[in-house]
């Protein structure tokens, strides 16, 4: 008599949206805090998103008798990275859009003037701004933190997989 396995999709998607909401309430705090163009705090949201992949992969692991291939650790970790991605460039697009829409603003001048601070010629500049400008639609802002996010999700759950699986024996 074989046990029925927990559905890698289902437990993804569910802690996928739980931490894609913490990380868009971290977001939201440092943006309406002015703090989200530092970009150290800015990268604690990676902490969230390990802390979904752990989570997921653990209550994976307990619904499965402490069971989890490294494919489906795998599975889960780059799903709840897809769905953090993708939450969190939605929030990033509909914030600067709908609630501070002089946010993009700020963001690019902040990047001019670390241009300046480079020394980048003023051709230089334009033509960095310009190409700035081309990313700042809904559907790259949402793809691309989609993308970046899935990306390095992957890269995290190759790590996390290998130290979380534990293979079910072959003549259980």
């Amino acid at each position: 008599m074989t046990e029925k396995e927990p559905s890698v999709g289902s437990v993804a998607l569910k802690w996928g949206f739980i931490f894609a909401l913490v990380g868009v309430i971290f977001s939201l705090i440092l943006m309406v805090s002015g703090l989200a163009e530092n970009r150290w705090l800015s990268s604690l949201a990676y902490l969230i998103l390990i802390a979904g992949i752990v989570v997921a992969m653990k209550n994976y692991k307990e619904q499965n008798y402490g069971y989890m291939s490294y494919g489906q650790g795998l599975g889960i970790g780059t799903i709840v990275s897809g769905v953090f991605g993708f939450l969190s460039g939605l929030f990033t697009w509909l914030y600067v859009e709908f609630v501070d829409t002089e946010y993009m603003g700020r963001v690019m001048e902040q990047q001019r003037e670390e241009m300046i601070r480079q020394g980048l010629t003023d051709e230089q500049i334009d033509a960095g701004m310009a190409m700035a400008e081309n990313f700042q639609g809904p559907v790259t802002m949402i793809l691309g933190a989609t993308i970046v996010t899935l990306i390095i999700g992957f890269i995290l759950s190759l790590i996390i997989s290998a130290v979380m699986k534990n293979k079910r024996p072959e003549f259980e």
